[in-house]
This record gives structure tokens, sequence and C-alpha cells, in this order.
């Protein structure tokens, strides 16, 4: 297989790069509450809370994070719980479970000092290549160039290369590539500047040539067609899944909570699996359906509920849709009235208005902000 490489620019083209990326970066840098920190910890959170999802949203974690977690060691003492519902919202549990596991494993084997080598900090539950790169640049100034896919997106812009980037030689000689280019006088705020340049210029569409630092270096706006590069990775077709939801409700608008579904190693899940979908949270009874939405809900119900099936009425809310990754989930979720919630072992009672002091997935949030949209339009009848 041939490697793919971006023709590297050297001698005082290379230098005229860099002098003019980081010239632009600091001039035209957004103004993030971690770029305003150097301390490691801060530096490890902000990344781990961007993956997969976009700055906006990232802010408001991060500073009521940072300020019920204020450091490494305040976070591994705490709840479970307490970091979940902090988290709660912003997807990709494993991140909040990894990041406590990892801040425990820094106090039990570093004295809650955050390591500054590469081999101790990859060990780490939830740092791969490409955090361990940036927490080593921008917290301590170590010479590792980041890649991720803004910054893959600008090598491949620059060098015109076609394929799948993240096909496993092409991503290495993409490292390559961008540990070439990396200013070693000032690593962190290099690949901070290759990351925004991506993130605000050098976009998936409409990139902005004009204003862009690394122009005239770059083959594709040479080629006159920046945007087909690189080429887009063809996505896997969506898996419908159907879910039905039960919503219990007391006259005091108390509802039941499953406790959060305990994680099976041995096989990979299947793509309806609720503890997958509900991100191993607490969550209303859910079921996924196959064929008969009423039936399989008041059959689940009277296992699980001990509810016995006809005594109770299922009223129907509205429809909930959410989005997992490559599933499209439907929840078709009902509204039980009773006249208590049920003892069950491990589950929870809490009034639906108080959502926000447990932590529940977005799926969850999304079924129970219908049931309150339900309850509310009644009361006003």
């Amino acid at each position: 297989m041939r490697e793919y490489v971006v023709t590297m620019l050297t001698g005082g083209e290379l230098t005229s790069f860099r002098r003019q990326l980081l010239a632009w970066f600091r001039q035209f840098q957004r103004d993030l509450p971690w770029r305003r920190r150097k301390d490691p910890y801060a530096i490890w959170l902000s990344e781990i809370m961007l993956q997969q999802t976009r700055v906006a949203a990232v802010i408001p974690y991060y500073e009521r994070f940072l300020a019920r977690f204020p450091d490494v060691r305040a976070l591994a003492e705490a709840p479970q719980e307490e970091v979940l519902r902090l988290w709660s919202g912003l997807g990709y549990y494993s991140r909040a479970r990894n990041l406590q596991k990892a801040a425990q494993q820094i106090v039990a084997l570093h004295s809650g000092e955050f390591p500054q080598d590469e081999e101790s900090i990859l060990a780490l539950p939830g740092i791969g290549s490409y955090t361990g790169a940036a927490i080593l640049s921008i917290a301590f100034g170590a010479k590792h160039a980041v890649l991720d896919g803004n910054v893959a997106r600008v090598l491949a812009r620059l060098g015109t290369i076609r394929g799948d980037l993240r096909e496993s030689r092409r991503w290495q000689s993409l490292q390559r590539t961008a540990g070439d280019l990396l200013d070693p006088q000032s690593p962190g705020a290099w690949n901070q500047a290759m990351m925004e340049l991506g993130a605000m210029v050098c976009t998936p569409r409409a990139p902005q040539c004009r204003v862009c630092p690394a122009a005239k270096f770059c083959r594709a706006r040479q080629s006159g067609d920046p945007e087909s590069f690189p080429e887009k990775r063809k996505k896997p077709e969506a898996v419908q899944i159907v879910l039905a939801a039960a919503v219990l409700h007391t006259p005091r608008g108390q509802t039941l909570l499953l406790s959060p579904p305990g994680k099976k190693t041995e096989t990979k899940p299947a793509a309806d699996d609720i503890a997958t979908l509900v991100s191993r949270l607490w969550h209303f009874p859910t079921v996924a359906i196959r064929k008969d939405a009423l039936a399989e809900l008041r059959n689940f119900l009277a296992g699980v509920l001990s509810l016995k099936n006809g005594t109770f009425h299922l009223q129907p809310l509205a429809k909930v849709r959410h989005a997992v990754t490559y599933r499209n989930v439907t929840v078709l979720s009902f509204r039980i009235a009773v006249a208590k919630i049920p003892h069950i072992r491990g589950a929870k009672s809490i009034r639906l208005e108080d959502f926000a002091k447990v932590p529940v997935s977005n799926l969850t949030r999304k079924i129970a902000r219908a049931a309150l949209q339900k309850t509310e339009a009644a009361e006003q009848q």
C-alpha cells in the first residue's frame, strides 16, 4: 500500500508558514475559558469535553464542572453520581467515567500531580495519542503535534491528499507530517493554531480561503476546488430503533426511574440495547419494540414493576426522536397515572421537575420533557 504524505514545506517557506499562522492565531483566536489557564487539569478537562462536542455546548459544562471539582483530588474523591450529574446532557458518558478513573489513578500513582511524561499520560483511562499530545504541548510545552479531524483536513488540503484520512497508514503519515510542521519554539500555541484554523477558517464546507493565513501554501486552493479535499467518508446506513417508555405519575407529581444498568463486557451490545441508549444512567422503564408497542410495554411493566396487565391506562405522550451515532431512535412514551410509586429495589422516586438532581441521558430528558408538557397542558384545562 502506498504511503500518502503532504509534500513538506522546507526552509524559508516553512518559516514563513509558521510565522503567519502563529501571528494569525495571536490576533484572531477565540477567547475560550480553557485558554486562560495553563494547569494540566483544566486543559485535560477541556480536551475530554471537546471530544465529538461543539465548543458552544462545552463552555457552560466546563465552567460548572471546574467550579464543583477545581482540582484532581476533588474529582477523584467525588461520588460518581455527582460527576455524572454535572456531565448530564453533554453525552458520551464514558468520558466522565474515565475522567474520574484517571483522576483516581493520578492521586494513587502520582500523588495528585498530573504526570508530565508521555508514557504515564497515555496510561490514564480515556487518554489517547491526540489528547496526550494536546496536554503535553499546551500544559508543558513538549514537542508533540496533535492530529484531530480539523488538523487532518488542513493537512489534506495543504497536500491535496485524497482517500479516507482515517485509514491507518494514511493517518500515521499525517501524524508524521503534523510533527514535521510543528513549531518547536511554540508547540502549544502551534497546535491550538492548527486546530483553530480547521475549526474557523478551513472548514469542511465553504472554507474561507481569502482570509486563510495558509492560503499561499495550499495546493487545494491552487487546484480551484479546495472543498473536494478531503474526500467525504461514506457514512454507514442508520439503524432505525423503536422504544416504548413508561412515565409513572402520582397526584403529587412523583415518577419512577430505574437504576443505571450494569455494563456487560462479554459481548458487543445490540444496537437497541437499552443500557447503551440510556448511557447506563437513571431512566424510565423502557423496552425495545419488535412489533406491538402497547402489548410489549404492558408485558414489560407486568414483569418488572409487577403492574398487572389491564389494571393501568397508558396515556400516549408526544413522540420523542433521538439520534445516537448510527442509530435513529423513536420513543413511544406513555404516561401512567398511579396512586403511589411501586417499591422496586434500586429504583428511585423523583419529581419530574427535579431531573437536574440526578444524572440522566438526553434521551431520558426528552421523555421527561414530553411528560411535563402533557401534565402542564392537563393542568391548564
